[in-house]
């Protein structure tokens, strides 16, 4: 795994641990979940159902596929040792891609705007320095929009291990 992958797993799971436990627990997901749809007011009930739906999957997935003891919460050796196996995580790494996308388009019209896109990161507990320069990577239209396909591209190419040099790696900071 390249090191760019790690910084990866090291923030989504500092991220994900949204109590600051250590560990990740069906509870975290709960908590991201709704503060991702708090920030998504003007989303469908709909988009916002499928947002939901999709943390539970991700942690359901996680939780079969990485809870070793089965003691109901993933260390981060746990999480380290085989999250980023694309063939394991696709479906819910998908579905969590295009659900995410989603909020960030309420009207349907295929774009994010910048002030939307920096609502729903914050929410998940990115920094916003790190926010903008994703956006930015993503080069945003002169009306500074960015498409839905090119995020949901974003967040997969993030979960991808074989990836270098990716847009995502400006979540982790430094170069890339």
């Amino acid at each position: 795994m390249h090191g760019a992958a790690i910084g990866r797993v090291k923030l989504i799971f500092s991220l994900f641990d949204a109590d600051g436990t250590g560990y990740l627990e069906a509870e975290d997901f709960e908590l991201m979940a709704t503060r991702v749809v708090v920030a998504s007011p003007d989303s469908s009930d709909a988009a916002k159902a499928a947002m939901l739906a999709a943390f539970r999957r991700y942690w359901t997935t996680l939780a079969a596929g990485l809870d070793a003891n089965r003691d109901g919460r993933i260390s981060f050796e746990e999480y380290a040792a085989c999250v980023l196996s694309p063939e394991r995580f696709d479906g819910a790494v998908t579905d969590f891609a295009e659900a995410l996308a989603a909020l960030g388009d309420p009207d349907g019209d295929g774009l994010i705007e910048r002030s939307v896109f920096v609502a729903l990161m914050t929410a998940i507990g990115f920094e916003r320095a790190n926010i903008d320069t994703l956006f930015d990577a993503f080069e945003p239209s002169d009306a500074d929009r960015i498409t839905v396909s090119v995020w949901v591209t974003g967040i997969k190419d993030y979960y991808s291990p074989e990836k270098v040099g990716i847009p995502g790696d400006h979540l982790v900071g430094g170069p890339i």
